[in-house]
């Protein structure tokens, strides 16, 4: 009987240390994330702040440049695009396309079954004709980009995450959707420093999947230096 007592003891025991264990251990992963969380949002504000000042002046050299091509339409775009949780935002960026661009994509995808198929497998199009001759250069350069800086502010997005999708590749976006959604969509991430347009919508979701799950100070800094020289030597933006 004493044999079975001191069992007993033993088991509680050490159940008992395991789940102590056990919460000194999630107590540290909440506390690291915390940190995490934290300094992400400082540097996203002070980073932001500070970008903000060069967009007044690009604005306006932006503009000129549409002007003396005979272009008069505002260049801020603004789009609905999916946010952290699944929430709907007002994504903003230079206009690089001409003012009817959905008309003329779905005309052209109905007219065009290899375009339709491209489009489908990349959601985007090589030498799409709905780009204007400034819009090539600034999105050479993601210029178009800068923009966002505000969406950064407002805390709708951050510096480092997942490009934001539009509601309507949702369906198309699958199983894949949920995790993408836990954080929120950056002005750069892991997609835009591993090829950008020259990998496949697929393979976007697969990287983007991977940082949702994944994603630390280290990850974070990795990708923002990157960034640069992907912006440097143009790659992937088209």
């Amino acid at each position: 009987m004493n044999n079975i007592q001191n069992y007993d003891m033993d088991v509680t025991t050490s159940l008992t240390a395991v789940e102590t264990l056990s919460n000194v251990g999630t107590k540290a992963l909440v506390t690291k994330r915390a940190i995490y969380m934290f300094t992400k949002r400082s540097f996203d504000i002070v980073f932001s702040l500070i970008g903000c000042l060069f967009l007044l002046p690009i604005t306006a050299v932006i503009k000129i440049c549409y002007i003396v091509t005979g272009d008069f339409e505002p260049i801020i775009f603004t789009q609905k695009r999916i946010g952290k949780g699944g929430k709907l935002f007002t994504f903003y960026k230079f206009r690089s396309m001409c003012k009817n661009a959905d008309e003329v994509l779905f005309k052209l995808l109905s007219e065009n079954p290899e375009r339709a198929e491209e489009y489908r497998i990349n959601k985007k199009l090589k030498n799409d004709p709905r780009i204007t001759k400034i819009g090539r250069i600034i999105r050479k350069t993601s210029i178009d980009e800068l923009p966002q800086l505000i969406n950064i502010l407002k805390g709708e997005m951050s510096i480092v995450g997942n490009r934001p999708y539009l509601p309507r590749e949702k369906d198309d976006m699958g199983y894949f959707y949920y995790d993408i959604i836990k954080t929120k969509p950056g002005l750069t991430g892991l997609w835009q420093v591993s090829g950008r347009s020259d990998t496949t919508f697929h393979k976007r979701m697969e990287l983007e999947t991977y940082y949702s799950n994944c994603c630390g100070l280290k990850m974070d800094m990795k990708i923002f230096l990157k960034t640069f020289k992907t912006v440097l030597v143009h790659k992937g933006a088209k």
